[in-house]
């Protein structure tokens, strides 16, 4: 399938107002637009807490009942990790330090999947060709789950919304074990090509998965046996993948963000870029503080989607200049007040998906 192309709008200018005016407030504010101290101790702190949990797990052999929490605990700390490191370091946006923004994006590979497949998949495909059936592979979870009118229907879908919340907490497993494989070998996310890999690039991948593989599942049996590591990486993994899930689907499948379709003959898409960000995602809870922080600021997934290369640490004042401009520009700005809110929304989106032809 041919990658669509952004409609080139004559005269358009609200993009480049958007990017005069968040620039502008980094200059007047003498800021930098990428992480700071307190980015770099939630870092720390998250990897502290992570490798104490493991090794008390593996070398210690708690109770059952805190085994069981520590392994609930790690799960949200390879969520939080995920969000809040990896995810700012992987766009250049965690350090001014190309070294650091590295290590941040490393931590990716610590957590089982592959930093290559990743960039292809996120940075590359989805944040360019947002909510484009066939082409973003976030939306790509067919037969059992169908995400937008283009998208087949069946009819286990009438009841997508019900089991959709045992589905999600697959997320994690099928990532690591299922998906990095798939396009490894395809070497294709979805429809289209991922970059030419490396040699180094193939040793990564292969070291990345054969070190979590050591450390996550070899050792852990070894020391604990085997059931007992089965019933840890289970907590930890469908607790993580519920978690990434949640977040990943309420930017972006709710009831007021759009699925555009390109033009049969141009493969055109309707708008240009920014606004096509813009319709296609959507912000919840982000007056919750406490929400942003775990989350790494993916609840402002407009400002996040506009500018990836600023850091997450930023959003939420430079939210108050989109959602001006957008004010201005009469360019719908999506948000929900309450995290349950978009939850509830997202619901009701698949709700419909189910019966709509």
């Amino acid at each position: 399938m041919a990658t669509p192309k952004f409609k080139n709008l004559q005269g358009s200018t609200f993009h480049q107002e958007l990017k005069r005016r968040v620039n502008n407030y980094f200059i007047e504010n003498k800021k930098n637009s990428t992480g700071n101290f307190s980015l770099y101790f939630k870092a720390v702190f998250f990897f502290l807490i992570y490798v104490a949990g493991y090794v008390h797990l593996v070398f210690f052999t708690p109770p059952t009942w805190w085994a069981i929490l520590e392994c609930l605990i790690m799960g949200g700390l390879t969520a939080a990790i995920g969000f809040n490191v990896m995810h700012d370091g992987s766009h250049g946006s965690f350090s001014n330090s190309k070294f650091f923004n590295k290590v941040a994006t490393f931590s990716i590979n610590m957590l089982g999947a592959s930093g290559i497949m990743w960039n292809n998949k996120h940075n590359i495909i989805h944040h360019t060709y947002t909510n484009i059936d066939g082409i973003d592979d976030d939306i790509e979870i067919k037969p059992l789950l169908r995400m937008c009118t283009t998208q087949k229907k069946y009819a286990i879908h009438r009841f997508q919304h019900i089991y959709v919340w045992i589905l999600y907490t697959l997320l994690l497993i099928v990532w690591l074990f299922v998906s990095d494989y798939t396009k490894y070998f395809r070497q294709k996310v979805g429809t289209v090509p991922i970059k030419k890999m490396s040699a180094f690039d193939h040793f990564a991948f292969w070291a990345a998965k054969l070190g979590y593989a050591f450390m996550m599942i070899a050792l852990p049996i070894y020391m604990v046996g085997f059931m007992s590591w089965l019933v840890g990486f289970l907590v930890l993994t469908l607790f993580a993948g519920f978690v990434l899930s949640i977040v990943f689907q309420l930017a972006h499948t709710v009831e007021e963000t759009s699925f555009p379709v390109p033009a049969a003959d141009t493969k055109i898409i309707e708008n240009e870029w920014a606004i096509h960000q813009i319709q296609t995602t959507a912000n919840f809870a982000t007056k919750n503080k406490l929400i942003s922080w775990l989350v790494g600021g993916l609840n402002f997934q407009i400002e996040h989607h506009l500018f990836p290369k600023i850091s997450h640490i930023h959003y939420p004042e430079i939210s108050k200049i989109i959602k001006k401009t957008c004010d201005e520009f009469n360019v719908k700005y999506i948000e929900y007040k309450k995290m349950r809110h978009a939850i509830l929304s997202h619901s009701s989106y698949l709700r419909k998906m189910g019966r709509a032809d």
